[in-house]
């Protein structure tokens, strides 16, 4: 049996989504997480948790790799995600020492694809659903910090890949894309792939936002055979074609 502790949906991920309810989404983290290893412990079955490459904060090493323990504010209007998941990655280990239960741990980078919500949050369906009505694109900053953008499909095969492994390979993996780009480089792509006439709409940089995000994925090469294969233009592109699809005058809300 396989048990996957998420602790959070697809848009709870998302820092307007989390940073409504902070208690809650730290809770959601820790007690999800304390729920599903109990579980697993009692049926004796292999768990993985979803973790993030949040854990690394606005990190002092770049690209990161999974040896670095990360620069998080525990203070600050990220932390109630970033410290539940690195609390959660905790918990995993403790009942791994202490209970011998089997787990795996996949710090995933930023990913995006089909199925995202309209209002997710992020920054890839921001910027499309912005484009595709023609409104501003919305810039934090001047834009020049950095993000390292995974398709899902890649995501997904990787993280079957670590299931797949012996029991003595834990993690924590990084599951991302290496290839780093700025957030004005994603919103001219999403303008050129859009065909979109929408202009750049600078705002304030959020606190504790981080700078600069790119995995080092050595270890997914070495321990899984993994890494990404959809370049970015490609996988804007099939993301491009579900929210036109999505917003398409009739389409099912």
């Amino acid at each position: 049996m396989t048990l996957l502790s998420r602790s959070m949906s697809r848009s709870t991920r998302s820092p307007i989504h989390y940073q409504y309810d902070p208690v809650q989404t730290t809770k959601t983290s820790v007690h999800g997480a304390i729920n599903m290893l109990g579980l697993a412990k009692r049926v004796k079955a292999k768990i993985l948790q979803a973790s993030t490459s949040e854990v690394y904060g606005d990190p002092k090493v770049h690209p990161q790799t999974e040896q670095y323990w990360g620069h998080v504010n525990p203070i600050g209007f990220r932390s109630c995600y970033d410290e539940g998941k690195r609390c959660a990655e905790t918990l995993f280990f403790d009942y791994r020492r202490q209970h011998n239960v089997r787990v795996k741990v996949a710090r995933i980078f930023n990913t995006y694809g089909p199925r995202m919500h309209p209002n997710d949050g992020r920054v890839v369906s921001n910027f499309i659903v912005q484009g595709l009505k023609g409104e501003p694109i919305t810039i934090y900053g001047d834009g020049n910090q950095t993000r390292s953008f995974c398709f899902v499909d890649d995501l997904i095969d990787g993280l079957m890949k670590l299931m797949q492994t012996a029991d003595d390979f834990t993690g924590p993996v990084n599951l991302g894309n290496p290839n780093e780009f700025t957030i004005r480089q994603l919103a001219d792509k999403v303008i050129e792939l859009t065909g979109s006439k929408s202009k750049l709409a600078f705002k304030p940089l959020p606190s504790d936002d981080p700078m600069q995000r790119q995995p080092d994925i050595t270890l997914a090469k070495k321990a899984l055979g993994w890494q990404p294969q959809i370049r970015l233009e490609e996988g804007i592109r099939k993301t491009i074609q579900y929210f036109q699809t999505l917003l398409a005058p009739g389409a099912a809300a």
